[in-house]
């Protein structure tokens, strides 16, 4: 007899059933990550959730090991326990540390209603971590082996910058034949994240000196007056044709009323689209000389996550999905993201495609909440994409 291979239609039809029959089971699984709250900036709280990943991970046929990570819970590295060395792999790339402060489950209660789950970290980014594990176990329960081996890193940093993670990151990026980033869609249709800005952080200090307000402010030189002067410049480095937002986030500074300022302090928010866009930006806050006699200006800081653009192999990856969601039914778009992930930093080295994650709305707000078929489809796109071949580039 004949065997007859199934089309790609057909196997992204059997992974979506096998899937809407684990529905409950999908459900049960994201309960239990969302009551195990894993603030970044409490390292032992995240001891339960990354537990819960590893026995799930474990559960289908993945080694896992836990990577140690400075000031955080660590790290976890999961690999299929019958890949071999040295074969093409591809990264799955999520996270499981939230922006909640323990308690916050007394006022924002998990709770699934009219078809969504609401609770502190379900949306961002605990929903993708499940998609994850079920697209996994859909193809391990219908045997079917991907060409690329699925390998998983999930960090417990991203929330903070991915300080200690990123190395690993970094790592595994270098040789990835491509990556998924399991973070949050984007907007309520849905839409996966083809481009998405880069982040700069610069602390502006500004040392003056101080002198009497009335009795003789000529012999002061104000270090609030010369920030203002600052500020103004750095908001004239605005661009919204070219995607460029620079914000001043705080300021402090000055002793007293009666005092003139001998010191001021500005920390600064940057966005851009571009990394050429990047380096010009960063050269002119780190050029900009003090217009008051008397007064210096030092600047730290810079891009901390480079800009994610359409490259050629991202776009192939776009490509590769939109096909693979039509047969499943379902319609997709890309778009661009105003934040960061970690996902800016895989594309630097390999094909990436971010906010493969859950739809739903309200991440890093109250009401935070995920919608529940959709998961379930976004977990079926996943695994039908993970048996795409080697990426061509």
């Amino acid at each position: 007899m004949i065997k007859i291979k199934p089309t790609s239609t057909q196997t992204a039809r059997r992974l979506l059933d096998y899937l809407h029959r684990r529905r409950s089971a999908m459900i049960s699984l994201l309960e239990k990550l969302v009551l195990a709250e894993s603030p970044s900036l409490v390292p032992a709280a995240q001891t339960e959730v990354l537990a819960l990943l590893d026995r799930a991970l474990q559960k289908r046929n993945y080694r896992v090991r836990h990577l140690r990570g400075r000031e955080t819970g660590g790290h976890l590295l999961a690999i299929p326990g019958d890949r071999r060395k040295n074969v093409p792999f591809q990264l799955l790339l999520g996270h499981c540390d939230t922006v909640w402060p323990l308690g916050t489950l007394t006022t924002m209660p998990l709770k699934v209603k009219q078809g969504k789950i609401y609770g502190p970290g379900v949306y961002d980014m605990k929903a993708g971590l499940v998609i994850t594990i079920f697209a996994l176990e859909a193809l391990l329960a219908l045997d079917i082996e991907p060409e690329v081996a699925p390998v998983i890193l999930i960090n417990s940093d991203e929330e903070i910058g991915s300080r200690s993670s990123r190395i690993q990151i970094e790592r595994l990026a270098r040789r990835a034949d491509r990556a998924f980033v399991m973070e949050p869609s984007l907007g309520p249709a849905g839409k996966l994240k083809t481009q998405r800005k880069g982040v700069g952080r610069f602390t502006i200090r500004v040392i003056g000196k101080a002198a009497h307000a009335g009795l003789e402010p000529e012999k002061g030189a104000s270090a609030i007056l010369e920030l203002a002067a600052i500020v103004q410049k750095l908001f004239s480095f605005n661009d919204a044709e070219k995607g460029i937002t620079i914000n001043v986030g705080t300021i402090d500074g000055g002793i007293r009323p009666n005092v003139i300022a001998p010191e001021s302090k500005a920390v600064v928010d940057v966005r851009v689209l571009r990394q050429e866009d990047a380096r010009e930006i960063e050269q002119k806050i780190f050029s900009i000389e003090p217009s008051i006699p008397g007064t210096q200006i030092f600047v730290e800081g810079g891009i901390g996550r480079e800009p994610m653009e359409k490259t050629p192999g991202n776009q192939q990856l776009w490509q590769l999905a939109r096909s693979a969601a039509s047969e499943l039914g379902i319609e997709i778009e890309q778009g661009t993201a105003g934040g960061g992930s970690d996902g800016n930093t895989t594309s630097l080295w390999t094909p990436t495609l971010d906010g493969l994650g859950a739809v739903g709305d309200r991440a890093h707000a109250p009401g935070e909440f995920v919608y529940l078929d959709p998961t379930i489809e976004r977990s079926a796109l996943l695994a039908r994409l993970l048996l795409e071949p080697l990426t061509v580039r």
